[in-house]
């Protein structure tokens, strides 16, 4: 198997975007390909790494988490990637960047309340590897995809 990724599997991608849910039939009737094709091409890209995991696109705020806040971390050096690996684990954090500029570190995260905030920001500060926080509450989510399109 090929272990790159060509113009098919960019096709087979996009539909999968539009909906992991589809059956290898139904996108290789779209694509005009074998099923079988469909499925050693989802299995390639499985194990390239390129499809990592199907998930739901679910709606959080529709389950109570409708504050969305951004969070920039400064940390002491050299201990960046041990604070990044735990603030990962926190199941309020969608997304860990490390980025350039004045912050080491930005955060993605949803909760149900401002208390929930507050609890996880004054977590972090009680760190003392964590230098600052800068929090920013999201007012109105514009758009909120995990992707791009390919």
């Amino acid at each position: 198997m090929s272990s790159k990724v060509d113009d098919l599997d960019l096709k087979i991608l996009r539909e999968l975007q539009k909906n992991a849910r589809a059956s290898y039939r139904d996108i290789a009737e779209k694509l005009d390909v074998a099923e079988g094709t469909v499925y050693n091409r989802v299995n390639k890209l499985t194990e390239m790494g390129v499809i990592r995991k199907f998930i739901p696109d679910i709606d959080f705020s529709k389950l109570g988490y409708d504050l969305l806040a951004v969070v920039g971390v400064v940390v002491e050096g050299g201990k960046l990637q041990e604070v990044e690996e735990r603030i990962s684990k926190d199941p309020a954090v969608s997304a860990v960047y490390d980025v350039t500029g004045e912050y080491d570190a930005v955060l993605v995260c949803k909760f149900k309340d401002r208390a929930g905030l507050n609890k996880f920001i004054k977590g972090l500060l009680a760190n003392p590897t964590i230098k600052k926080t800068y929090t920013m509450v999201a007012l109105n989510v514009v758009k909120e995809e995990h992707g791009i399109q390919i």
